[in-house]
């Protein structure tokens, strides 16, 4: 997925009922209220109710909407200034599969995520205890071996669950019953305890479809922000559950969307998201995976008129971060953070200031801003420090700022908990460039892990082979990268996919097929120094001298700390490229 669509995002409870008349947004009308724009207490989402039945959307909804407040600063401004699986792979991954359904929706989070005096999940640490001994045997062992230690993978990701299952009196008669939790509660970042809360109910109340829908959903949110995939088949099961007692009943619908986004898998999550707007045109949780979906199939035209529609229908921070980053990757970075800014401004729950905070980090460090996106980190990890893209962001402008000690201090804290494709690669990075003795051999066991991930991930139904390709290309089996980045373009066309393939190509000695695909991957305008420096040393591969030192510089000038190793070999085929001159 790409960096920052819906990546870490608080989920919160699916309702997203059009507004009362007198609720409902009206345009123009003037600054957004501090409050206005937070994470909504999107209605009761575990009361079931008639798909049909009017319902208000409960709490302020915002007066502008992301169109109307970029328009209205932009004018202020204006006015004051001039501006790929082997056999034994599938074998693995069949295995933990197996293992991974085993486990029952309404398994107590008492058994399966029990914490520790220092608030670090035991069963968190069980899953990097089991993800590194997966990396170690594959170092170890080939094939075979490396497919039995996934499978006693996905036992230790399920080590302690309970399928006690649902009560069972032979009847599917859906009921509607009072709030299994309160909505709020998933929303405020009290995750854990609204997951055991419904559970609980749902024990009692088996036929409540909307709380089986919420209960969905907030797997999906635990699997993203714990790193652990193996929390999306019990979320597959609880959607499915919820459509089996109400068919087409939206909150559902919509959250088979967010399952399929954060799975990879966009087509089926644009087509669950356009099921779920027949029923509710309103969603919003719908109407955001509908944007995320048509980003990430390199759809972007679609994306901003579905953006554009979210944001007279729903606005609010969801919509804004969404409405910011189409137009990114438009290379319109001035409305992007704009929008942010105003979503931060607006924002209230401390799952909202981290989210928002850390994309505006994350903008911030694209364009090389590092001062001003350690700011917005430090705010993030203000509202919540333990929040993955806020710690993760922080070590990498740390990097790129010249504390190297502090980045890999803080990358190595990331990797213990979470041992995640991104952090991984940047701390291998970040030991190769030290050169200390022993950080070749630690930077190799970094690489190792990616691959323990990536097989859990596909055992749970996760789509990796972006994530593949990206650290296969460099720090991998280039064959297994190119492989990857072939089949992901076959689903999708997006500039992160072109760029992927474009350096598995480049690394496989393909720069001649290549080039085309590193011009697409920068044609929209996005602002990525990555792309620029691969599209650079492409053009240099394949005799383009010239335009080989304006994107290798452009890259340099950009973002100078982009990649603990891209950077410096950037500088050195640009010095190459200048003797040669």
């Amino acid at each position: 997925m790409s960096p920052r669509t819906n990546d870490g995002e608080p989920e919160r409870a699916a309702s997203g009922r059009p507004a009362a008349a007198s609720d409902r947004p009206t345009p123009n009308a003037g600054p957004v209220p501090q409050d206005a724009v937070h994470e909504p207490e999107t209605g009761d989402a575990t009361t079931a109710h008639d798909p049909a039945e009017p319902e208000t959307a409960p709490g302020t909804a915002p007066t502008t909407t992301a169109s109307e407040g970029a328009a209205t600063e932009a004018t202020t401004a204006e006015a004051t200034t001039a501006e790929g699986d082997s056999a034994e792979g599938d074998s693995a991954e069949a295995e933990v599969t197996d293992a991974a359904e085993a486990v029952s929706p309404l398994t107590p989070l008492a058994d399966a995520n029990s914490v520790t005096e220092s608030g670090t999940a035991a069963r968190g640490d069980d899953r990097v205890a089991a993800v590194r001994r997966v990396g170690a045997a594959g170092r170890r062992w080939r094939g075979v071996q490396l497919g039995a230690c996934a499978a006693m993978l996905a036992v230790a990701l399920t080590a302690g669950a309970i399928a006690l299952g649902a009560a069972r009196d032979g009847k599917d008669v859906p009921v509607a019953t009072a709030a299994a939790v309160s909505p709020g509660l998933l929303a405020s970042g009290d995750l854990d305890s609204g997951i055991t809360a419904l559970q609980a109910h749902l024990r009692a109340q088996p036929k409540d479809f909307g709380s089986w829908a919420t209960l969905g959903l907030a797997y999906v949110e635990q699997a993203r922000t714990k790193g652990d995939p193996s929390r999306y088949p019990q979320a597959e099961q609880a959607l499915k559950r919820s459509l089996a007692l109400r068919p087409d009943n939206d909150q559902a619908l919509a959250g088979r969307a967010a399952l399929a986004a954060a799975r990879h898998d966009f087509a089926n999550a644009l087509n669950f998201a356009d099921q779920a707007l027949k029923q509710n045109p309103y969603s919003e949780r719908a109407l955001c995976s509908r944007i995320d979906a048509l980003v990430e199939l390199g759809r972007y035209d679609d994306a901003e008129q579905a953006v554009q529609t979210a944001d007279e229908r729903r606005p609010g921070v969801p919509v804004f971060t969404r409405y910011a980053y189409v137009h990114e990757l438009r290379g319109d970075v001035t409305t992007a953070r704009r929008v942010l800014d105003r979503a931060l401004a607006a924002s209230t729950s401390p799952g909202d200031i981290a989210y928002v905070a850390s994309q505006l980090g994350q903008l911030a460090w694209n364009q090389g801003d590092y001062p001003t996106a350690l700011t917005h980190y430090a705010r993030a990890l203000a509202a919540d420090e333990n929040y993955l893209p806020a710690l993760e962001g922080r070590a990498r402008a740390q990097a790129a700022s010249g504390q190297r000690a502090e980045a890999i201090k803080g990358l190595e804290l990331i990797v213990t908990r979470y041992p995640l494709p991104g952090p991984l690669v940047e701390l291998g990075e970040l030991y190769e460039s030290r050169g200390a003795q022993g950080d070749t051999a630690k930077a190799q066991d970094q690489y190792a892990l990616v691959d323990a991930w990536t097989a859990i991930a596909r055992a749970n139904g996760v789509n990796a082979d972006l994530d593949t390709a990206l650290a296969a290309a460099d720090h991998g089996d280039r064959a297994t990268a190119l492989r990857a980045a072939r089949d992901d373009w076959s689903r999708r066309h997006t500039v992160h996919t072109a760029d992927a393939l474009a350096w598995a190509l480049h690394v496989n000695g393909k720069d001649a097929e290549a080039l085309p695909y590193a011009r697409q991957a920068t044609a929209t305008g996005y602002r990525n120094a990555a792309f620029l420096y691969h599209r650079g040393v492409i053009e240099k591969a394949t005799s383009h001298p010239a335009d080989a030192r304006t994107h290798l510089s452009a890259a340099l000038k950009l973002n100078p700390g982009f990649s603990p190793l891209g950077a410096r070999e950037a500088r050195t085929a640009l010095k190459t490229l200048e003797a040669s001159k």
